[in-house]
């Protein structure tokens, strides 16, 4: 990759970038898996998505589902019937129209998105207390600049409920442990 000037007037090496996020990407998909090992044996990190989608948004059609999670709908039915065994999700009539289905979070459900974003946070909370304030703040500056880049709303903007194209909600309780 090139290295390209900043207004600073520094050099930037856009490949150690790269490689600095890849790892910490790396870290942050290890603290994700970690925080499912309670779950595993009922919910894959897929279908963790598709609980978080659901506690978020509510009530959702599969179709709409599919598409947030950016799968196929006979993938979609298929997480949502292994949700369903497992206690996690309920399938019910729209009572604004009986032809469709939704499916929603059960009590359970909505359990297991909260103790895994609270372990998760937990995780996260204790690798940032290990950081300088010095570093914390920096970091905080790089990852809004990430996110910003990316397209990624910030994690604050609990009014507007839209999951991220990618099917990560932008919520401000889940968002950032999605």
């Amino acid at each position: 990759m090139p290295e390209r000037e900043n207004p600073a007037g520094t050099m930037d090496d856009v490949d150690a970038v790269t490689s600095a996020v890849l790892t910490a990407s790396r870290l942050l998909v290890a603290v994700s898996a970690h925080s499912l090992a309670e779950v595993e044996d009922r919910v894959t990190l897929p279908q963790f998505r598709m609980l978080v989608v659901l506690s978020t948004r509510g009530a959702t059609k599969l179709v709409t589902l599919a598409d947030l999670l950016q799968v196929a709908p006979s993938t979609a039915m298929r997480m949502v019937d292994r949700l369903i065994a497992a206690g996690l999700a309920v399938r019910q009539t729209n009572p604004d129209n009986r032809r469709e289905t939704l499916l929603q979070l059960t009590d359970e459900g909505l359990r297991t998105v909260e103790d895994v974003t609270a372990r998760r946070r937990a995780e996260i909370a204790a690798i940032v207390e290990r950081l300088s304030p010095i570093q914390r703040l920096a970091l905080v500056e790089a990852l809004g600049a990430f996110n910003k880049a990316g397209g990624e709303p910030p994690a604050s903007a609990v009014d507007d409920p839209e999951p991220h194209p990618l099917g990560w909600v932008v919520d401000g309780v889940t968002a950032h442990d999605a």
